[in-house]
């Protein structure tokens, strides 16, 4: 039976081809040498698709004088080119942001793995390929089989001569075709002499070094080769889209693993390859032992740019920490699947391989279950011993210091061994001199101890080896305990060096994880996205000690909104590194394979797919960051842009519920408005209705109470709709007081005349002294605010209960407290009922009003510099609403 899964297309295959259709489509002509016709076919094919009514320019063409290709030239728009001046001299460089503005439909870009000089946005021709391409311009180019990164060994050792310039294989498996150009040895060789290719002195030196019959033979043979391999590719990629079954591989994979052996690169194009015969993933391994950080920064440069070349060649890329480096090897080989395992086998020194067997030699050992390539190391530099002293000769300035304070130490141990000497046998002595060993090795290093070791050992025979004070030795037995001593000297050297180192990466590990761990901490403790911006670039200039700059996008633009120093500048071109780095995602600048020129190194704060802006460093001394400041850089972006995005979604969330609120208020409004208009307005509507129809009918009476109603209802819907106005004064900064001195029983006056009705023969206990001092106020505003207050007791205290209104001066301010018995207003909600459209529920009932009557009143008291609160009652029954305003020609109180 058929597994359904092998009737469905591959999803990753899908995705592939989804992922091609958004960009333009890339074209390569390749052959096997200069001179096959490559540019000629790309000019052939280029008219053509120029006759079908496609919109195509030249970005660059090399033609090197030759009549048949210039005239496929004609006819064809060719962008100017880009001048640039390096060194004194002007070179002339395909114009990328040219072509870009053209936009056309198809480039012809030859030469795909020339190097670009300095000074141009990207160190390659094929990076500026991918750009077009990613802005969907499609692009024919050219390339010589031997500029293929992982044929660049095959070709030096078929050649003899190290081709420089490459493009990664990822290039040439993303090109959606490829065209080999073929040609055999013997018409290449013709076309040589017929002064086709070169100039006739410059093709005689090719024929008799890089253009010779077996050169030419094998490089075609690669050329083949590379063709058929991708025609198997296409056709494996169609079948998974399409769900044809075949025979695919099994799911495995290839490992290489790589050392600090000066072999990495060999390895991985051997890796890739090996990869790509069996049609298998792969990728590319290193463990970093406690030895990695003791390297010179040359040989950790080389691994880093091994690990982002198998990176560029389409590999997986892994590091792992560990001090058995077999032993990682083969836990990471049974945990991916790996089927075969590349190792390199290195120069190692007699005493090396005297004192442990070699990673390679344990990987065959305890890896049975797979197949292991052992590369021959070939002409390879010798693995980097690490010592705590910093390399170079073994005496200069720093050493000459160590080496004396070991010889101090040496001595020390000589004289307590020689006070002892009377007390204890020679044995007990060398104890002594060993403890002194381990404390320099410890301190030191190896190469130190080592010294303080033999020191040891002579004047171990000079003081105590009988005949003393010589370097005789009579007794074999005295000969074999000096060895031993000497033996166990250095293996303690060896061990307190290795102890030693061990504590250094410690230490190393240690401030890098507690710098991580600070600028977390304060990230988390930020709360607004400046302070996280600030400690962002303070942190990383005080770690890496460089000018710090972060720049996030404000519209179509970057901008620098935090620096350290302060007054830092980014010039124009580090302003194009950065704007680069921000719009691809990937890193630009000093140091990068994008504008390397620049004086800043921009690394891309990305959180998921989204690049959020663009961290930018500048050295000290104007020189690229090493590997390890690269990783702890890219650990602090990391978090940044993991800080900056949480910021981004707090705002995000803080505006949805503005917006939310908004939505709640404007909702309360319309229900608000929709009732208490409509209840004034149909109490009115049909208090006149019936005083129209039915006048004769209604005795005077009952036409004074219908116009009463009219009245009240109108006083009410008055009340509403300047309670309205007020909030639209309050929330729009609109107010604006006419401040006099007021007299408090004036206030409290005019506000029972407006609430006549409502408080009706309710009691009323008013107890305000004459001699109160005036009340600086709007007496307009101010009445409203008294009317609100009394309006809502009205409405929640029962009729027979009386009203209390009390007034006192305290201090530069007169207090009043309006008292009602009613059911008074639970503590939770007493700050509440000042919100707008606020009501407190009492008992099951519907309570009427708009709720605008206190905010109203808290934002009229609060603009006349007072403060109004609510509190419970009098034995807490009922609720005080009680206010503070300011005597007149006092200073007004300040808002809580």
């Amino acid at each position: 039976m058929i597994d359904p899964a092998e009737t469905r297309p591959s999803p990753e295959a899908l995705l592939a081809e989804a992922r091609r259709e958004s960009r333009g489509k890339l074209k390569i002509f390749i052959g096997a040498a200069p001179g096959v016709g490559k540019t000629y076919a790309m000019l052939r094919a280029a008219q053509a698709r120029r006759g079908e009514g496609v919109d195509v320019v030249v970005g660059l063409v090399e033609t090197h004088q030759r009549s048949e290709t210039e005239t496929l030239m004609q006819g064809l728009e060719a962008v100017s080119r880009q001048v640039i001046d390096y060194r004194g001299i002007s070179f002339q460089e395909m114009d990328l942001d040219a072509i870009l503005r053209r936009s056309p439909r198809l480039a012809l870009v030859d030469e795909l793995a020339h190097s670009n000089i300095p000074g141009a946005r990207h160190p390659k021709r094929y990076q500026d390929v991918e750009e077009l391409l990613d802005a969907g311009i499609d692009v024919y180019s050219t390339l010589n089989v031997q500029h293929i990164e992982s044929l660049n060994d095959i070709v030096t050792r078929i050649t003899g001569i190290t081709v420089r310039e490459t493009v990664p294989d990822v290039v040439i498996q993303n090109a959606d075709s490829i065209e080999l150009i073929d040609l055999t040895p013997e018409e290449l060789l013709q076309r040589l002499k017929e002064g086709k290719v070169y100039i006739p002195e410059q093709a005689r030196l090719a024929m008799g070094r890089f253009f010779t019959p077996g050169n030419l033979t094998a490089l075609r043979e690669l050329a083949l080769r590379q063709a058929a391999e991708r025609v198997d590719e296409q056709m494996a990629n169609y079948m998974h889209r399409h769900a044809i079954t075949g025979p695919w591989p099994a799911s495995e994979r290839v490992m290489v693993c790589i050392a600090d052996d000066g072999q990495a690169s060999a390895l991985i194009r051997t890796a890739k390859r090996s990869a790509e015969r069996r049609q298998v993933p792969w990728m590319a391994l290193y463990i970093e032992s406690h030895r990695h950080v003791m390297l010179p920064e040359n040989v950790r440069r080389d691994i880093t740019q091994a690990l982002h070349m198998a990176e560029t060649l389409g590999g997986e890329v892994m590091t792992v920490a560990g001090e058995d480096i077999a032993g990682e090897i083969l836990r990471v080989a049974r945990e991916r699947n790996v089927s075969v395992i590349i190792i390199g086998k290195s120069r190692r020194s007699l005493w090396s391989r005297l004192m442990r067997p070699s990673v390679a030699a344990t990987v065959l050992d305890r890896g049975g279950s797979f197949d292991i390539l052992v590369m021959s190391g070939g002409d390879v530099r010798k693995r980097f011993v690490p010592d705590v002293l910093p390399p170079g000769t073994w005496f200069n300035h720093l050493n000459w210091l160590s080496y004396v304070q070991a010889t101090m130490a040496v001595i020390l141990a000589s004289v307590i061994a020689w006070g002892a000497s009377h007390l204890t046998d020679i044995s007990t002595l060398s104890l002594i001199y060993l403890i002194a060993v381990l404390l320099v090795a410890v301190d030191r290093g190896f190469r130190v101890s080592a010294y303080a070791s033999v020191l040891s050992f002579v004047l171990f025979d000079f003081l105590f080896i009988d005949p003393r004070y010589s370097l005789m030795i009579h007794r074999f037995e005295d000969f074999l305990t000096l060895s031993f001593f000497l033996v166990v000297a250095l293996a303690i050297s060896m061990i307190g060096a290795r102890l030693q180192r061990q504590i250094s990466v410690t230490q190393h590990n240690a401030e890098r994880t507690q710098a991580l761990y600070d600028f977390n901490k304060t990230i988390a403790a930020a709360t607004t996205l400046d302070d996280i911006l600030q400690a962002a670039v303070h942190h990383v200039s005080r770690n890496l000690r460089t000018t710090t700059a972060l720049l996030l996008p404000r519209g179509e633009r970057l901008e620098a909104v935090a620096t350290f120093p302060p007054d830092t500048r980014l010039d124009t071109a580090s302003n194009a590194a950065m704007d680069w780095a921000w719009r691809h995602g990937r890193p630009a600048g000093l140091g990068s394979n994008t504008l390397p020129g620049a004086a800043f190194y921009g690394l891309p704060l990305r959180a998921g797919k989204e690049t959020l802006g663009v961290l930018a460093v500048r050295p000290e001394r104007d020189e690229p960051l090493s590997s390890d400041q690269e990783n702890f850089l890219s650990s602090l972006a990391t978090q940044s842009a993991a800080a900056i995005e949480r910021a981004h979604l707090a705002g995000d969330i803080e505006q949805a519920r503005l917006q939310t609120e908004t939505e709640r208020l404007r909702s309360n409004l319309l229900s608000t408005i929709s009732h208490d208009l409509r209840t004034p307005l149909v109490a009115i509507l049909g208090a006149t209705t019936s005083l129209h129809d039915y006048w004769d009918k209604f005795d005077d009476k009952a036409r004074r109470e219908l116009f009463a109603t009219i009245e009240d209802e109108a006083d009410r819907l008055n009340r509403f709709v300047q309670n309205l106005l007020d909030m639209t004064q309050l929330v729009s900064g609109g107010l604006k007081l006419k401040l006099q001195p007021t007299d408090t029983q004036d206030l409290v006056g005019a506000s029972l005349v407006r609430l006549r009705k409502q408080v009706g023969s309710r009691p009323l206990r008013l107890d305000i002294p004459d001699d109160l001092p005036p009340v600086d106020t709007d007496f307009t505003i101010m009445e409203r605010v008294f009317v609100n207050i009394l309006d809502n007791a009205c409405k929640y205290a029962p009729a027979d209960l009386p009203l209390t209104i009390t007034a006192r001066r305290e201090a530069h301010y007169i207090r009043l407290t309006f008292t009602d018995r009613g059911p008074g207003i639970p503590e939770k909600e007493r700050e509440r009922v000042f919100d707008m459209f606020y009501r407190v529920k009492v008992g099951a009932a519907p309570t009427s009003g708009a709720g605008l009557g206190l905010a109203i009143s808290r934002g009229f008291v609060e603009a006349h510099g007072g403060r109004i609160a609510v509190q419970p009652g009098t034995d807490g029954i009922g609720t005080q609403i009680v206010l503070r305003l300011p005597i007149a020609g006092q200073e007004k109180i300040s808002a809580p």
